[in-house]
């Protein structure tokens, strides 16, 4: 049933005519969604209190409390029945919304509902995901980022088993709801009715749209007689002033804002903030960063997902914010000096104010650097009832080069005081899998409720962002929702940076944003390229030299290197090999290498434009060790991406061959 909302302002001056008309003109309010597909494009019911009484998930997390979250299957199974393991046995009504795992297999899946023995979903657990099975079909089920996910929701009544049919799998993470038994909850049909598949192409449609405007869908059709309008700024942003982007003193409901250009909030100074105040509170819903609430990454637009990000240097978010009674929306600069800047914004809203069954629309951006040893970091810790629809996350570890430890860590949520949601891993939680491996976690990705910031070993940089819809966390007395940093007893030290997107009933008196100092990106001083992992190599010799990557034991280490076999002369003269390294910040640089030296090895020097900088390095030594890291010379270089050229211009009189085993290159500021 549609719910009627009245809206009447009038001022003493209107005669009672006119107050009867106004009082006529109700607003439409469409029902809420049934738990299921719809809820995956009814953005305007994303507001709205959740009506499950629990969100739960199933996953392969080691109980322990270790690093064993799917590598050997230990805990990847509820229990084990002749022919398969269980990985979810979950008592209805309830509907599971969202199946993630890196690791999918040829091997069967099976769904039993409601306690039958003949499952009414068979297929090859690949094809959860492949897009090639109905209902799990692009983009609502896809991959990405290394991980496989299905956002398919699969409602049932009375019980719903998940069984594989193997004898081990490894990694895997199933959220469900449960809810009342009155919530009308209807178990999963085999030959799916046309409703369903109509929902589910509307649902297809809403996660292709991503970078599109979706006002309208946070809006709804149904809100016939309060159309979306829009409110345009256009003006200067001058250092330490404020502007105002948006203000109401009505009841009314944000649907969109984009905001530019988006270059403009480019940069790590984090210095203008975005602020939004609702009915008149002191402190502010939403006091953020205007890059980092979008999405960026360590200073740069990185996202563009369906709710949140940038596109043609316009940054936008859609998710609706109801209001009762007012609302503002400011830019605030915290710079000390520089030019004004230009900035451009469209608002678009309507009339109908919040309802008693919605939350406002509340942002919290934390910090913690360095992390706290022996404690996770912390996304969110409030009180109260509402709903989190969002996380994006800027992790940085203290050791650039070094295998990033600090992102084995998992993902905890607990509601209500008790567990919910226990992750396997920190590109797991959004949607990932494998980082720093080629064609995974290692590079800059956009799907439409989850990606991958970046991926740079050798800044020590990564990060990830998800957005939750049907599988909101809800909470009705409070919710604490971590991630480590490492992969066990948060034991690696890091910088994580987060923004949680969240709904509450009341404010829950967020922490206060710190100074501009204390929010800045720290680039560090020091960065390590790892050639025997990912460096690019931009070119080497054109003839007569072979690239192998090795991982060999020397001196009782396991060192992972590039290794570079070169004989006579190639086309121009020396030997020589050309990296591809990109540096966060443009200066003076100090560049060493370490290699591993042994009795095949060259003399190697970096030139640039055919003049040589600083001294060679004779990399011959009677046996195979590790090398002393030996500083080569002084570059300028820029940010971005810089060609490093080292050449074989000879060998030691005793070595044997033109070798070049290399194994870290160390760029150090000087300036």
């Amino acid at each position: 049933m549609k719910r009627i909302l009245l809206t009447f302002v009038a001022p003493a001056a209107l005669s009672f005519a006119c107050a009867a008309t106004a009082l006529a003109q109700a607003v439409i309010i469409p029902p809420p969604p049934r738990p299921g597909v719809e809820e995956l494009y009814r953005l305007d019911a994303l507001p709205a209190f959740k009506r499950s009484i629990a969100v739960g998930s199933v996953s392969s997390y080691d109980r322990t409390g270790g690093n064993d979250d799917g590598f050997r299957g230990t805990y990847s199974f509820v229990r084990k029945e002749p022919g398969g393991l269980v990985i979810a046995d979950l008592k209805g009504p309830g509907v599971i919304y969202r199946i993630w795992t890196p690791t999918p297999t040829d091997d069967t899946v099976e769904f039993y509902f409601d306690g039958e023995t003949t499952p009414r979903i068979s297929l090859p657990f690949r094809d959860l995901f492949s897009g090639r099975r109905f209902p799990f079909l692009p983009p609502v089920a896809a991959f990405g980022a290394g991980g496989f996910y299905s956002y398919v929701p699969l409602p049932y009544k009375e019980s719903c088993k998940v069984v594989v049919k193997a004898e081990g799998i490894q990694f895997y993470q199933i959220n469900y709801a449960t809810y009342a038994a009155d919530a009308g909850v209807e178990s999963y049909k085999a030959e799916a009715p046309e409703e369903f598949r109509q929902s589910l192409e509307k649902a297809r449609k809403f996660f292709a749209s991503a970078g599109a405007d979706l006002s309208a869908y946070g809006a709804a059709d149904s809100f016939s007689s309060s159309k979306v309008q829009t409110r345009r700024f256009s003006g200067p942003l001058a250092p330490g002033k404020t502007v105002t982007l948006f203000e109401s003193n009505r009841p009314g409901r944000v649907v969109g804002l984009r905001l530019g250009p988006a270059q403009a909030f480019a940069g790590k100074g984090r210095d203008v903030l975005l602020r939004i105040l609702w009915d008149g509170e002191s402190a502010p819903a939403v006091e953020c960063p205007v890059g980092d609430f979008f999405g960026y990454s360590f200073g740069q637009p990185a996202v563009k997902s369906l709710l949140v990000g940038t596109s043609e240097d316009k940054n936008y978010v859609y998710v609706p914010m109801p209001f009762d009674k007012s609302a503002r929306i400011e830019l605030v600069s915290q710079k000390a000096e520089g030019a004004p800047v230009g900035v451009e914004a469209e608002v678009m809203y309507t009339e109908v104010g919040r309802s008693k069954d919605e939350g406002k629309f509340y942002a919290l951006w934390h910090r913690e650097n360095p992390t706290t040893a022996g404690r996770p970091f912390t996304f969110l810790d409030v009180k109260g009832r509402g709903h989190v629809v969002g996380f994006v996350l800027q992790a940085q570890g203290a050791e650039p080069g070094a295998i990033p430890e600090f992102f084995e860590g998992d993902d905890r949520t607990d509601i209500d005081g008790a567990l919910a949601v226990h992750g396997t891993g920190s590109e797991d939680f959004f949607n990932g899998g494998w980082y720093d491996a080629p064609g995974r976690w290692e590079d800059r990705l956009s799907l439409p409720l989850s990606g991958c910031l970046e991926f740079k070993r050798y800044v020590g940089r990564t990060g990830g962002y998800r957005f939750l819809l049907a599988d909101a966390y809800a909470y009705r007395r409070g919710i604490v929702s971590t991630i480590e940093h490492g992969p066990h007893d948060n034991n690696v030290a890091a910088d994580y940076t987060a923004v949680t997107y969240f709904y509450s009933e009341h404010n829950p008196t967020l922490p206060s944003t710190p100074a501009p100092a204390e929010r800045k990106v720290n680039d560090p001083e020091r960065i390590v390229f790892t050639p025997g992992w990912t460096t690019p190599v931009q070119a080497f010799s054109w003839s007569n030299a072979v690239l192998a990557k090795r991982d060999d034991l020397v001196g009782g280490e396991q060192l992972r290197h590039l290794s570079m076999k070169a004989e006579g002369r190639e086309v121009f003269g020396d030997h020589y090999i050309t990296f591809l390294c990109e540096l966060p910040a443009a200066g003076k640089y100090r560049v060493s290498i370490q290699a591993i030296e042994g009795p095949a090895q060259a003399v190697v020097q970096i030139f640039r434009n055919e003049v040589a900088i600083g001294d060679a390095a004779d990399l011959y030594a009677p046996e195979r060790r590790k090398g002393a890291v030996r500083p080569l010379g002084e570059l300028d270089m820029k940010e971005g991406d810089n060609k490093l050229m080292f050449k074989l211009t000879g060998k030691n009189p005793q070595s044997t061959s033109l070798g070049f085993d290399l194994y870290k290159i160390i760029f150090e500021r000087v300036d």
